[in-house]
C-alpha cells in the first residue's frame, strides 16, 4: 500500500521519527490518527509530497559500513551520535505525554521520561569524551596513550547496556499494551528504535574502531 493511502497512526508507529514529522505539519497522529495520510494533509493545508519525502527519508536504507578509522568515525558521528540527539529528545516528549495522560493506568510506563532523560544526559556526556579527545586522537593517528580513553569508553558502553536493559523492563519489552494509544505506541517503538541503535553504535566502536587502534 502507498504510504499516502496508511492511516497516520500506523506510521506513527511503524516508522520512528515520524512523530516530530507530524507535529511539525500539525498532523493529528492520536486521536484522528485513523485518516490515511493523504486526507490528513489535506485537512491541515500542508504539502503532500514534502512530507512524503521527509518521511521516506526517516526509512533510507543504511550505506555500507566504512572500515577505514576516518571513514568509520564520520559515519559513526552522523549516524548515531545526530541520531540519538534528534531521538532523545522526542521519545523524552512522548513519554512525558502518556505519563501524564495514562498515568493512573497500572500499565503505564511511569518513570520512562525520567530514565530516557538519564540515559540521554549520560550519552551526550559519553560524546563528548569521544568528539573532543578520543576521536581527535584517531584522527591524528596517534596511538601513545589511547589504551585508557578506549579503555573508558567501553567501560561506560557496559553502563549503556543496564540503562538499555532498565528501558526494555519499564517499557515491557517495547510491547504496547492493550488499548495503548497511538502516542504510546509510536513511544514504544521509538524506544525500540533506540535500543537497536545504541546497540549497533557499540558494537562498531567496540569491535571495528576500538580494535583497529589496540
Amino acid at each position: 500500500m502507498d504510504l499516502a493511502d496508511l492511516p497516520v497512526r500506523d506510521i506513527a508507529i511503524g516508522r520512528p521519527g515520524a512523530t516530530a514529522v507530524f507535529r511539525r505539519y500539525k498532523i493529528d497522529y492520536c486521536c484522528g490518527g485513523e485518516a490515511p495520510l493523504s486526507a490528513a494533509v489535506v485537512r491541515r493545508g500542508a504539502n503532500l509530497e514534502a512530507i512524503l519525502a521527509e518521511l521516506g527519508a526517516l526509512a533510507a536504507s543504511e550505506p555500507e559500513t566504512p572500515s577505514a578509522p576516518a571513514e568509520l568515525i564520520e559515519h559513526i558521528l552522523e549516524r548515531y551520535h545526530e541520531t540519538h540527539r534528534r531521538q532523545f529528545p522526542e521519545a523524552i516528549r512522548l513519554a512525558r505525554r502518556v505519563e501524564a495522560v495514562h498515568g493512573e493506568r497500572p500499565d503505564c510506563p511511569i518513570g520512562l521520561s525520567q530514565h530516557l532523560a538519564f540515559m540521554f544526559d549520560d550519552l551526550e556526556t559519553h560524546h563528548q569524551k569521544e568528539e573532543l579527545a578520543l576521536f581527535p586522537m584517531m584522527l591524528a593517528g596517534r596511538r601513545d596513550g589511547i589504551d585508557a580513553p578506549i579503555m573508558c569508553m567501553m567501560d561506560e558502553h557496559k553502563d549503556v547496556l543496564e540503562q538499555l536493559a532498565g528501558l526494555a523492563r519499564i517499557t515491557g519489552d517495547f510491547a504496547p499494551p492493550e488499548g495503548a494509544c497511538t502516542t504510546w505506541r509510536a513511544l514504544l517503538e521509538l524506544c525500540r528504535q533506540i535500543d537497536a541503535d545504541l546497540r549497533e553504535h557499540m558494537h562498531l566502536e567496540n569491535n571495528v574502531l576500538f580494535a583497529a587502534f589496540a
